[in-house]
This record gives structure tokens, sequence and C-alpha cells, in this order.
């Protein structure tokens, strides 16, 4: 939570946008300094708003309003800089949800690592008509990450992320793997 500064200077004085007549008289000088102080918070907020609407500037506290904004599920525990890059790619992620370039560039924003995607397929054929289809199996998806690091990617949250972007249908297998 933002805790604001006790005084904030106005940066529109009611006071000198009054008529001549009314800066020489006290009352209506304190009585507009009250307002100012009021509503000095109003026009920061205000003056910031959009800095609030960028994931790169966000405060931190702002960014799963955002995620909300955009219908993105964040999730606990990415860091700060997964969630703004999250974010900021939510219109791309989107436009390739459920295909495999989509789920490639969101495990990559998640893992910072080169993502190769094996899907088992979705559509069996054959080329003599009549004859029964082949067996292919249930439907499953294999996402190998490679990553400088395995250890720093916590596979258990990668895994639910991945499962939150296929159908619900599809077996899922993770795998994070050294360069």
């Amino acid at each position: 939570m933002r805790l604001g500064a006790l005084t904030l200077p106005s940066p529109h004085p009611l006071g000198e946008r009054l008529p001549a007549v009314y800066t020489e008289d006290g009352f209506t000088q304190r009585f507009t300094e009250a307002l100012d102080e009021v509503l000095a918070p109003v026009f920061t907020a205000l003056d910031g708003f959009a800095a609030h609407l960028d994931p790169r500037t966000a405060p931190e506290d702002f960014l799963e309003l955002l995620a909300h904004w955009v219908a993105l599920d964040v999730g606990e525990g990415w860091t700060p800089a997964q969630r703004r890059d999250l974010v900021a790619s939510a219109v791309r992620l989107h436009r390739w949800r459920g295909t495999r370039r989509g789920l490639v560039e969101h495990v990559r924003l998640l893992s910072g690592g080169e993502v190769e995607v094996v899907d088992s397929g979705a559509c069996t054929s054959t080329d003599q008509p009549g004859q029964p289809l082949p067996e292919t199996g249930p439907p499953s998806v294999r996402v190998v990450v490679r990553v400088a690091d395995p250890e720093s990617v916590d596979r258990t949250r990668l895994a639910s992320a991945v499962a939150g972007a296929v159908p619900a249908h599809v077996a899922v297998e993770v795998e994070v793997v050294g360069q």
C-alpha cells in the first residue's frame, strides 16, 4: 500500500486564480489554502494516472489490477518483473492463446529460457475412405524449457501456468533443463 506525503503543494493553487479583489482578503486566502490542501492529492493522483496504466511504470500493488483489466491471471509468486512483462504482453498472448506459438511465448516470459513445445497433435486422418482412424492416444503436450540455472525455475508454478494455457483435457508435462 502506498502512503502519501503529509502535505503536498498544490500544483494549481486556487487563491492565485481568484480575481484581484479576493487575493487581498485573508479569509478567502485561508479558505482556498484549505481547499488546496484537500485537492493536492487528487491533482497528484490524476497527473500520475497515465503512469499507473503502463505496466512498466505502475506501482507493484497496481499490477494485479492491470492484469485483471487485460484478463490475465498472473498468479502468486512471480517476480514483479515477470508480472510487468506478462501484463505488457497481454494483447500478444491473447492473440496467440491456444496455439503452440502462444504457449512458447507465455512460458518464455515466465522462465526467461528457450522453450520447445511438443504437441501430440489434434487431428487424425487416413488416405483410405471408410478405413478406421489410426490410434493416437490421449492428447498431451510436453514443454521443455532450457535455462542457464534450472534450479532457479519453480517447476510447480510453471507447470500450473502451462496447464492453465492448454485445454483442460490435455495432459501436461514440463521439463526444465540446463542449456
